[in-house]
């Protein structure tokens, strides 16, 4: 059986709302769901499949050292791990109509982040259903990670995270 860990940043909003979705997707007994300052990193390679997610808002940040930038302090505590094998998926949250040109830019960071402790990044979307003139997140028409705009298309989240997850599922094998 696969252990899963979904981490997530920020609280109290969107990021944590679709988070929450996502984690009623797997069986509670094999997933546990952290945001990321709680989350102890040390812990990580003790799960098969990692999933991260955020918003773009700050994103242009999350490698500055500050000491309240929680990215920041996560990622380069995880540097600290080899996550060779592992398996990686990424979400992420933005604004296609107020910022088309930086959408879900959060997933290139992250896409990059889960690169240099050698996890195997899955999971990449289409940008098919999507406006959006340029992304950080994309490449070659597909997304690093499952896309999720809360501001713009609330009434496709639902079925974006079922259908993400259940990709997400299929490919490593992971029963309900």
């Amino acid at each position: 059986m696969k252990k899963i860990v979904l981490l997530y940043w920020g609280k109290g909003g969107n990021v944590e709302r679709v988070a929450k979705k996502m984690f009623a997707m797997f069986n509670p007994e094999l997933t546990d769901m952290y945001d990321v300052a709680s989350f102890n990193v040390d812990n990580i390679e003790s799960y098969d499949l990692v999933i991260l997610g955020g918003s773009t808002i700050g994103a242009d940040h999350w490698k500055e050292a500050s000491s309240d930038n929680v990215w920041a302090s996560f990622f380069r505590k995880l540097e600290e791990h080899d996550l060779t094998g592992k398996s990686m998926a990424l979400f992420g949250l933005g604004d296609q109509v107020l910022y088309p040109d930086h959408f879900v830019d959060d997933l290139g960071v992250l896409k990059e982040e889960a690169e240099t402790v050698h996890a195997n990044v899955i999971g990449s979307w289409p940008t098919t259903g999507y406006t959006f003139t340029n992304s950080d997140g994309a490449e070659n028409d597909m997304f690093y990670g499952l896309a999720i705009d809360e501001d713009n298309q609330p009434e496709l989240t639902d079925e974006r995270v079922k259908q993400w997850t259940d990709f997400i599922k299929d490919a490593l094998g992971i029963e309900d």
